[in-house]
């Protein structure tokens, strides 16, 4: 047995049931279209040093188009609403979104490889955890969401020695290439992953 089998988390059915119910959202969400695909750009975009479900609520206000037919200062005050931090900044890196507003079509004329990097580069707000989040959310099932629960998971089980205040990219897949020794795909470990260490199930 792959020794990192032993090392996945023991969830109740209801549990189960909830992280395969996500999972098929991603799925379903990787079938919309442009619209969709820049939607949950824009709620990466919010992730980044907030609360997931501060972002969740940001969008469930600003869905289906919102992040893309209202003003910088509509949307800052949505944001501001939620009590999301930095939200005349993370406005403007929503508006210069809107460059790569075809964002599925814009990524499906690349090499799968690419996506990622293509992300870091050119959405401002995005580093290596917000673009993963972002793929695994439109239906990736290759890239992990490395987190501080997700590193506090691999510290506590010895898969790494300490926690560093900074990633590198480097350092990312790194860390990223031991969690594919789980033999899962990693968008199902990293819900595991995260039910474990925080009781909830989000996307």
């Amino acid at each position: 047995m792959n020794k990192f089998k032993k090392l996945i988390p023991k969830l109740n059915k209801q549990t189960i049931l909830k992280i395969n119910q996500t999972l098929k959202s991603f799925e379903l969400l990787n079938q919309k279209n442009n619209l969709y695909w820049f939607n949950e750009l824009c709620f990466c975009i919010l992730t980044a040093n907030s609360k997931a479900e501060t972002a969740i609520k940001i969008q469930i206000e600003m869905h289906p188009d919102g992040f893309l037919k209202k003003t910088s200062t509509e949307i800052a005050m949505t944001i501001r609403k939620y009590g999301h931090r930095f939200h005349n900044t993370k406005a403007r890196f929503i508006l210069y979104a809107r460059k790569y507003m075809a964002i599925k079509t814009i990524l499906q004329k690349q090499p799968l490889e690419t996506h990622r990097i293509f992300l870091v580069k050119n959405i401002k707000g995005l580093g290596y955890k917000e673009a993963s989040h972002f793929l695994r959310n439109v239906g990736y099932s290759n890239v992990a969401i490395i987190d501080r629960h997700i590193l506090k998971f691999m510290l506590q089980n010895k898969l790494i020695s300490q926690i560093p205040k900074t990633i590198t990219p480097k350092k990312y897949l790194e860390y990223e290439n031991i969690l594919k020794n789980f033999d899962i795909p990693l968008n199902k470990l990293d819900l595991i992953i995260w039910a474990k260490m925080t009781g909830k199930v989000l996307k």
